[in-house]
């Protein structure tokens, strides 16, 4: 290949790479079905922060999906100000199972994503084997044993013994309350209880000093972080242009992303940027 022809490859890999940078600004949606989409996250590749690439799906019907290593789950809510993502897990216990359970699977978190599992969680298990599993009242059996308490699944739950919207599921079954702190420790719950279920508690009205503030509701709560930059901060003030953050999706570096295309700034800034690249890839063509 003469020195030409290899200048003109270079000018097209430039170019291109310019427009498939430039189309990432018209591609970010702000919704899934009636879901806001807003930075950190974002639906399509390039768009939010790179900490959260790939982890919630928009089907083509519009629902959305968190992806995990256990599987994709049903997102029910996103609160922005209360970093929380609210998912089911349809093969957990419900209300209509009553004393039928399923086969069902520890849910779990990747750990190097800045997703945590929400301490308002509560796990319920059911029909856990007293031979391995220590099923006892946890007031008392915490008094006579404090060592083995953390270890315990607390038979005397007041979730067990109010559940949540069908106080009289169960019948036949035991119930127990435990909270597992790693995905082993569900995994080998899961061993020896026949199915379980999440609730979390739902935050309502104006005061959390209430004992009211609080109700129980079936899903799970997962936290985020939002990892804020002085970048991302210019790109979204209205005074400078109303961006959108986003990311290059092959060096993972920041892009503020605006209607008239992408810029590492700010979207007021985006004329002068674009005359740089523009004289940039004349000065490489005309030789």
């Amino acid at each position: 290949m003469d020195s030409f022809t290899s200048f003109l490859c270079l000018c097209s890999i430039i170019f291109q790479s310019i427009s498939l940078i430039e189309a990432q600004a018209s591609l970010c949606r702000t919704t899934c079905g009636d879901i806001p989409i807003n930075y950190p996250f974002g639906i399509d590749d390039g768009c939010g922060s790179p900490y959260y690439r790939h982890m919630l799906v928009c089907s083509d019907l519009g629902n959305l999906y968190l992806r995990t290593p256990s599987g994709r789950y049903p997102v029910h809510s996103i609160s922005y100000s209360d970093p929380h993502i609210l998912v089911t897990d349809p093969l957990m216990w419900n209300c209509r199972d009553g004393d039928h359970f399923r086969p069902t699977r520890p849910f779990s978190l990747d750990t190097s994503t800045p997703f945590t599992l929400s301490s308002q969680n509560d796990y319920l298990f059911f029909n856990c084997s007293e031979d391995y599993v220590i099923v006892e009242p946890k007031p008392i059996f915490c008094e006579r044993f404090p060592d083995r308490c953390d270890s315990s699944c607390d038979s005397a739950s007041y979730l067990c013994r109010h559940l949540p919207e069908c106080a009289d599921a169960l019948s036949a079954s035991s119930c127990c309350s435990y909270y597992p702190k790693a995905t082993e420790s569900l995994r080998l719950m899961l061993r020896y209880c026949a199915s379980y279920t999440s609730v979390y508690w739902k935050t309502v009205g104006s005061t959390t000093n209430s004992p009211y503030s609080q109700v129980p509701e079936y899903g799970i709560r997962v936290d985020f972080d939002v990892p804020v930059t002085t970048h991302c901060l210019q790109c979204q003030d209205p005074s400078k242009g109303s961006g959108t953050c986003g990311f290059d999706t092959q060096t993972h570096n920041f892009l503020c992303l605006c209607k008239e295309g992408n810029v590492t700034s700010y979207c007021h800034d985006i004329s002068r940027h674009k005359r740089a690249g523009v004289i940039a890839g004349e000065i490489l063509c005309d030789h």
